[in-house]
């Protein structure tokens, strides 16, 4: 299990390499990703059989080729992402599956697809498997479960119970093994996922769900998947969940089933946030800094289109100084309120769910400086929108003590080249 990590108050360097060389070569607001912690959280995960990595939490492809070099596979939930697969690398045919779909509808251009390049597709809705059926009879598919409870970090990140839309109802399962085998489908794998930034007695809670889903699929039977949901540190005195012994809840659950069945039965694990978010930051520069009443404002040209996180689920997400001006290695802190550029209220980096504006101590700082917005890496850059004609940011690559301009900013030429005036 990793140390807990430090957050601290001022910062110079990003995986070596020093922020204001960053900000200058790249300008703000950028967002970098250090590789090094990318594969280190790949690595706290070999006990599993496989490790998935669900994209959509930073689907960049020199990303998903990174994650590809390390060994892990990785999950698709859109033609988009399908495609991004392929451009990184992965082959779509293999054991276990390079990629797998999954998603609770296909859409036209999904479905093509899956067809063309036989891509294997957990299924979120008895719908899929009839659709999928009717057209391509004799594939293997996976059915995503939902056990009838979630929990994560906020209820709109949970993806289990009755309000949630994700997953196959549990008490549907007979039904849908039924609709497979009248379309020749063979159910060789199993699912489940409640929820994004779970603890430790609500992942282990799904082990029992799996267990009994499992055995009325029967011997049909070739793996299971713990789903994802893994929580990281987001503030001081936060701890990781024991990976040692949420592998031996799942392994013992395998292991049960293995017996059961008398073959072998593989584990998945599918991180998204787990492998991606410490690894990225948000850089921005400080444009202005001024009252409200009591309340001191540090304004960046960063916004909630750079990271959406804290205004849709009251994200925390630490942040610090880069000391560039007066003042030198140490300031005195105070309380400031973090808000962005944009011609919205709720631009406010500093907020709890709910809206609720919340002030953070943070150094004195000067404006031109730069403030570094921490564990961003998940659901930061692939949420962003060019809300108020905001360009995305710039992302960039720190590999073996080098940046990699992995997307450059984009251009006012790049915001509009789908738009036409109609000709009158």
């Amino acid at each position: 299990m990793p140390s807990a990590p430090r957050f601290a108050a001022l910062r110079n360097e990003i995986a070596g390499v020093s922020v204001e060389a960053l900000a200058r070569e790249f300008g703000t607001p950028t967002y970098v990703y250090d590789a090094a912690k990318i594969v280190e959280r790949i690595s706290d995960l070999k006990a599993f059989d496989t490790v998935r990595y669900a994209q959509k939490a930073c689907s960049n492809i020199a990303i998903l080729d990174l994650v590809r070099r390390n060994g892990a596979v990785v999950d698709a939930v859109s033609a988009g992402e399908i495609q991004r697969a392929i451009a990184a690398g992965y082959p779509v045919t293999g054991d276990p599956p390079p990629i797998v779909y999954t998603a609770d509808i296909f859409d036209r251009e999904a479905l093509d697809l899956v067809l063309a390049h036989g891509l294997h597709v957990n299924c979120g809705s008895p719908d899929m498997i009839s659709q999928l059926g009717e057209i391509a009879p004799g594939r293997e598919i996976t059915l995503r479960i939902n056990p009838g409870f979630g929990h994560g970090h906020s209820q709109k990140t949970n993806t289990g119970g009755e309000q949630s839309k994700h997953g196959i109802w549990h008490d549907q399962l007979q039904q849908c093994l039924r609709a497979a085998d009248q379309h020749g489908l063979g159910v060789t794998g199993l699912h489940m996922h409640i929820g994004s930034g779970s603890d430790m007695e609500h992942l282990a809670s799904v082990c029992n769900a799996m267990e009994a889903a499992a055995r009325e699929v029967g011997r049909t039977l070739k793996s299971i998947s713990a789903g994802g949901g893994l929580p990281i540190p987001y503030r001081e005195g936060e701890t990781y969940v024991d990976i040692g012994a949420y592998f031996e809840l799942w392994d013992a659950t395998r292991k049960r089933l293995e017996d059961a069945f008398g073959h072998k039965v593989g584990l998945e694990i599918e991180p998204g946030r787990y492998l991606i978010a410490e690894s990225g930051y948000l850089v921005a520069q400080i444009r202005a800094i001024k009252r409200s009443g009591a309340n001191t404002f540090y304004l960046l040209d960063a916004g909630f289109n750079n990271l959406a996180r804290p205004i849709l689920y009251g994200a925390y997400h630490h942040m610090s100084l880069v000391p560039c001006g007066e003042g030198g290695p140490t300031r005195q802190m105070h309380e400031v309120v973090v808000g962005g550029p944009l011609c919205e209220s709720g631009d406010i980096f500093t907020q709890e769910e709910g809206g609720f504006v919340r002030s953070r101590m943070l150094p004195v700082a000067e404006v031109g400086e730069y403030l570094v917005i921490e564990c961003a890496g998940a659901y930061g850059s692939v949420m962003s929108s060019n809300y108020n004609s905001k360009p995305f940011a710039a992302e960039v690559l720190v590999e073996g003590g080098s940046p990699h301009l992995i997307r450059r900013r984009q251009t006012f030429e790049d915001l509009v080249a789908g738009e036409t005036i109609p000709e009158r």
